[in-house]
């Protein structure tokens, strides 16, 4: 049996109005949903005819955006904090850390962890993931990639989660086992991806340049951890650009952390930025656990911040994610797996403007992470996946943006119900 709803008087993200072809300014939409589709969008007015079936709701203004995307996660690494004494400050303190704590990690273990990470972001409207998974031994596969591997399967049609084997830099050193770490990370199935973590304490062209080339001989797609530190000689990103357009890479490279950046003297940084803007990377800002890290000491006020530079890469039309990263862990302790507790992170710290209009794509643009993981969202024949902020402003968000109506295929998923914040209108049809 065919189903339709209509949703009217929604606001949408200047953004996505644009992508979709909409006037940017018009104040309100009308979403017409068939069968679970978005069959259309257009501007709401006094006596539009309903194309659509019985249902309606009038949203009376309320944000709406499509179901969201996590794009840097640690699903593996997950509350682990809470089994841990005192932590030192900063990132490879982090590291050494979770290092003894992994001694711990079961199978039974990580599925319990991620499992719960999982639902938290389902909960908060997520419908793409993409985890890292540590991966330190050149010659067996870690048991919390085979975890992911299942969660993955087990979460289809909820959550896409993909996988990305976070490998120090120096294990591809060897084009052979470099060459052998992409196959089996090719052979693990489908939403696999080769990654790397690219640091001045590891630092080296040749397995860069390794990494990649096996990354384009496997077909995979790349996911690195770059210049995560305020080290102003790091090449991480700059090295990652060059090599790009000399291998002809054929794929997508998604490069996370790039706090180098904020470091460097801006000459230098927007460098780096024009050469990265005409290569196929994505950049991914992690705002929480790069402030919480960076130029981290004991009882002292940092006074450098690790947040990469937002806007000059918005400006040069470079895609731009910000995502969630750590949560309960060494290495952040705070975190629920929201992205728009990430996004409203980086307002504050990067001082961004007009929030919900322009940067919500942040946290909703899945097509920005690859080829194949998903089409721009709420064109006409895409799934109606929403989620809707009835108490949060134009002005004012992503405050008040905790609760809010999740809806998958054009029915409530989770949340509370439509019900609960709005009433159901009857119009007239119009011939």
């Amino acid at each position: 049996m065919s189903s339709h709803l209509t949703l009217c008087n929604a606001r949408l993200p200047h953004w996505l109005l644009a992508a979709l072809g909409q006037r940017s300014e018009m104040p309100l939409s009308r979403l017409e949903i068939s069968n679970g589709r978005i069959a259309a969008v257009a501007a709401e007015a006094p006596g539009l005819p309903r194309s659509f079936g019985s249902q309606v709701w009038d949203l009376q203004g309320a944000l709406v955006l499509p179901t969201m995307v996590d794009a840097h996660l640690h699903l593996d690494k997950a509350f682990t904090l809470e089994r841990m004494g005192p932590v030192k400050p900063g990132l490879l303190a982090a590291i050494e850390a979770m290092m003894v704590d992994k001694q711990n990690w079961t199978a039974a273990d990580v599925r319990r962890r991620a499992s719960q990470g999982l639902q938290w972001a389902y909960e908060a409207g997520v419908s793409h993931a993409r985890s890292h998974c540590d991966w330190w031994e050149p010659e067996s596969v870690p048991v919390a990639w085979e975890v992911l591997r299942e969660l993955a399967q087990e979460w289809a049609g909820r959550v896409l989660l993909e996988r990305v084997s976070l490998i120090p830099l120096h294990l591809y050193e060897e084009r052979g086992v470099a060459m052998r770490l992409a196959k089996q990370v090719a052979r693990s199935g489908a939403g696999a991806l080769l990654g790397g973590f690219v640091h001045s304490t590891n630092w080296s062209p040749r397995a860069l340049r390794n990494l990649l080339e096996a990354a384009q001989q496997h077909g995979l797609d790349v996911d690195l951890h770059v210049d995560e530190e305020l080290n102003p000689a790091a090449q991480g990103l700059a090295t990652t650009a060059a090599l790009l357009k000399e291998l002809r890479f054929e794929g997508r490279v998604v490069c996370g952390h790039t706090c180098a950046l904020a470091a460097q003297p801006l000459e230098q940084a927007l460098r780096t930025l024009d050469a990265v803007a005409s290569t196929p990377i994505t950049m991914v800002s992690l705002p929480v656990t790069n402030l919480l890290l960076q130029d981290a000491q004991t009882d002292v006020t940092p006074r450098q911040r690790g947040l990469t530079l937002v806007k000059e890469a918005r400006a040069r039309g470079i895609p731009l994610m910000i995502s969630s990263d750590n949560v309960q862990d060494p290495f952040c302790p705070l975190g629920s797996f929201d992205p728009l507790e990430a996004l409203s992170t980086a307002v504050a710290a990067a001082q961004l403007t007009s929030a919900f209009d322009e940067w919500s794509d942040s946290v909703c643009r899945r097509d920005w992470l690859g080829h194949g993981v998903g089409r721009l969202p709420l064109q006409p024949g895409a799934t109606a996946d929403l989620v809707i902020l009835p108490q949060s402003s134009v002005s004012g968000f992503p405050s008040r943006s905790h609760r809010r109506v999740v809806m998958r295929e054009g029915s409530v998923s989770n949340g509370e119900p439509l019900a609960a914040w709005f009433t159901p209108c009857i119009e007239r049809s119009v011939a």
